[in-house]
């Protein structure tokens, strides 16, 4: 993996839940500021958006890392599995993907068969990197044994008011690195009182604070805005560097574990590695 590539990765600018012309307009944004990796999925139905993003952007194709996901319905064959990833090329208008993602394990989590799906477009050259997304600790390991390309992510919800200690363990044991969504906990970080006084001595946003911290803790983070100051706020993440202490007060905020994803939201969500307080539960729980 090159040097430009591991660079760029870092800092992720996502989609969800954007499209049509408020997309286009904040691409248009994030391009400007700097952003070269951008992240969407079959799911989020914004690939075509993206696509012209990158075929009118200006932006030589080698300096993008262009990251989508294959949609669950997707999965059961083999034939329709690499047939979307047909249509995804098309809609972004590119010869290959930069990371291909498995969007969320199989409900029942039997992971096999999407991950050599996964595989297999590996092979055919589909895509030069693979990953999971939404994988359990154990489904980490699991995964690693199924396939033999690099997995070389598992995109997960990840900020300062989670407790993904679990995941990250996982990252270490079996070599497959993490990167984040909800980074900033859908507005919920932008809210901390302790966050935006740390970020003060540091001329810094809360927000700011809470991306360097998980920069700090070796995750990438996508991140999403349509509004430029905030893109560039987002992107300005690189030139300062947390204190231990300011970690460690940073870190007694993962008790909260407050989950953004909530069972109501995707009931087809895998056991959680850290549950999620009952006070934060949707009413039902996912049992499958």
């Amino acid at each position: 993996m090159n040097i430009n590539f591991i660079n760029s990765y870092q800092r992720i600018f996502g989609t969800f839940p954007l499209r049509g012309d408020v997309l286009r307009q904040a691409l248009e944004f994030a391009g400007d500021v700097g952003y070269r990796a951008y992240d969407t999925a079959q799911q989020y139905e914004n690939e075509t958006e993206l696509g012209e993003f990158i075929a009118s952007s200006g932006i030589p194709r080698s300096e993008l890392c262009i990251t989508t996901k294959v949609c669950p319905s997707r999965f059961d064959d083999e034939s329709d599995f690499l047939k979307s990833i047909d249509e995804s090329l098309k809609r972004l208008q590119i010869e290959q993907i930069d990371v291909l993602l498995l969007h969320w394990p199989p409900v029942g989590e039997a992971i096999e068969q999407s991950l050599k799906h996964l595989q297999k477009a590996y092979d055919k050259k589909l895509t030069k990197n693979i990953g999971i997304s939404n994988y359990t600790r154990q489904m980490m390991h699991d995964a690693k044994k199924i396939v033999d390309a690099p997995i070389i992510v598992n995109q997960v919800e990840f900020h300062p008011m989670i407790d993904q200690s679990a995941l990250l363990k996982g990252a270490l044991e079996t070599g497959i690195p993490l990167s984040s969504y909800c980074s900033l906990a859908r507005a919920e970080v932008p809210k901390n009182k302790m966050l935006a006084d740390i970020g003060k001595t540091y001329g810094k946003t809360g927000s700011q604070v809470a991306l360097r911290w998980i920069l700090q803790k070796g995750v990438p983070i996508i991140t999403m805005s349509t509004k430029l100051d905030n893109i560039k706020a987002n992107f300005d993440v690189m030139d300062f560097t947390l204190s231990n202490i300011d970690i460690d007060k940073i870190n007694a905020l993962m008790a909260t574990n407050y989950r953004v994803i909530s069972l109501e939201e995707a009931p087809w969500a895998p056991r959680w590695d850290t549950p999620t307080p009952r006070e934060n539960r949707p009413a039902a729980v996912f049992t499958g």
